[in-house]
């Protein structure tokens, strides 16, 4: 314990960074529903965010190198909270996504300041601790954040403040760590070619887990109360997909390190479909049903960016293994763009279950695809793989660095 208490501040500040986060997320898409927004341009407010978030990959490592941590950190969390309280004083569907987008660019720098400060701080003998500590505190906070919303309610400014005052909060813990501000972080490269060179299949697959886990993000909750279930359900409904994407990540990860990852990566895939498929139509209306089925789709189709980006490292050469971290996001961010837009549209012509047949008919399609690129090329044996399997964040790409640290193992190519 003595040896995380040092970055306690820095934990402190990523749960309410994560919380106040995945509230808003789910707030803002039943907010807009009851102001009267259509569920296409629910889907193009989402839709901002993410397109933030892309452009806050990209220059956030400029930006840490130009004024450091502690500046960056404190502009973007007073921007963001300034977004956050706007909403409810311009309520506009172009206002909402400019705020949603500014709020991207925010997160994605904040995400990224904390990691990199974390990075920078912990050792190879606190490290798996620190990132245990790390993700209870991103399942907690996220979970947590859903029931505020039904202990609140949608309607008022009230939601609104409280986003606002926990990224103001979030400023405190993180002026209360270590004075000494790390080293900025050297500038990401972005190489798509190079990035498509070493695994198609990683590429492509994190750009299909942006482009059916964004949309349940962004529009899950507008699903949930198109199929009539309460603001409490919902919240529910919303945990237990996150929930889900827990359970299976350690038993797929480990079974990816020891065969063809691809192979997990198809069961993954084929999991989630099948999980999709039941929630569009075999739960129905049920409340219990849908609970079921998200928690099923949560559990196999979250893991995916963990196995893709993994599937990545196997190919990646001595010293391309930033590139794929940063490059995995980027295209995860590209399908997150595209996502929630479509899928808003079926939702708004072919109802709510259009959400999930749209997800297995992009599932369905990158089974193919990973069965096409399993006889294109054979697997990387378990004993030349550079880096195992790391449970991994979409929060920031130095999330991989805090998770891959130092401990790796000299591929031979």
């Amino acid at each position: 314990m003595s040896q995380i208490r040092p970055l306690i501040p820095l934990l402190v500040t990523a749960g309410i960074l994560i919380g106040g986060n995945g509230l808003q997320g789910t707030f803002i898409s039943l907010r807009a529903l009851e102001e009267g927004f259509s569920t296409s341009l629910i889907g193009v407010i989402g839709a901002g965010y993410n397109i933030g978030f892309a452009l806050g990959c990209v220059y956030v490592t400029r930006i840490l190198r130009s004024i450091g941590h502690i500046r960056t950190f404190s502009a973007m969390a007073a921007i963001a909270s300034a977004a956050a309280i706007s909403m409810v004083l311009v309520i506009n569907p172009l206002m909402w996504f400019l705020m949603r987008l500014l709020a991207g660019i925010c997160f994605a720098c904040l995400f990224a300041t904390v990691e990199s400060w974390l990075n920078a701080s912990v050792t190879n003998k606190n490290r798996a601790r620190t990132l245990s500590v790390y993700r209870l505190v991103d399942l907690g906070s996220v979970t947590a954040a859903q029931y505020v919303i039904p202990g609140i309610g949608l309607g008022g400014f009230e939601l609104f403040a409280i986003i606002s005052m926990a990224l103001t909060l979030s400023l405190v813990p993180i002026s209360f760590a270590d004075r000494s501000s790390p080293v900025a972080p050297e500038a990401i490269r972005f190489d798509v070619k190079a990035l498509w060179n070493i695994s198609p299949l990683a590429t492509v697959g994190c750009i299909v887990v942006g482009l059916t886990n964004a949309a349940f993000r962004s529009l899950g909750p507008i699903y949930a109360q198109g199929i009539g279930l309460s603001v409490t359900a919902i919240a529910t409904f919303m945990s237990a997909g996150i929930i889900g994407g827990v359970v299976l990540q350690y038993p797929l990860g480990h079974y990816s390190d020891r065969f063809d990852r691809r192979l997990i990566i198809l069961i993954a895939t084929f999991g989630s479909l099948l999980a999709g498929l039941f929630l569009a139509f075999g739960a129905g209306n049920d409340e219990w049903l849908n609970f079921a089925g998200i928690f099923l789709f949560g559990a196999f189709a979250m893991p995916l960016y963990s196995l893709c980006s993994a599937h990545a490292n196997d190919h990646a050469a001595e010293g391309q293994h930033a590139l794929v971290s940063a490059g995995m996001l980027f295209f995860w961010s590209l399908g997150a763009i595209i996502g929630p837009l479509f899928a808003s549209f079926l939702l708004e012509v072919f109802g709510p279950q259009a959400l999930f047949i749209y997800t297995a008919a992009i599932l369905f399609l990158f089974m193919l695809y990973t069965l096409q690129r399993m006889t294109a090329r054979g697997p990387v044996p378990a004993g030349e793989r550079a880096l195992p399997f790391r449970n991994l964040l979409r929060t920031s790409s130095f999330f991989n660095k805090l998770a891959a640290g130092n401990n790796h193992k000299r591929k031979d190519r």
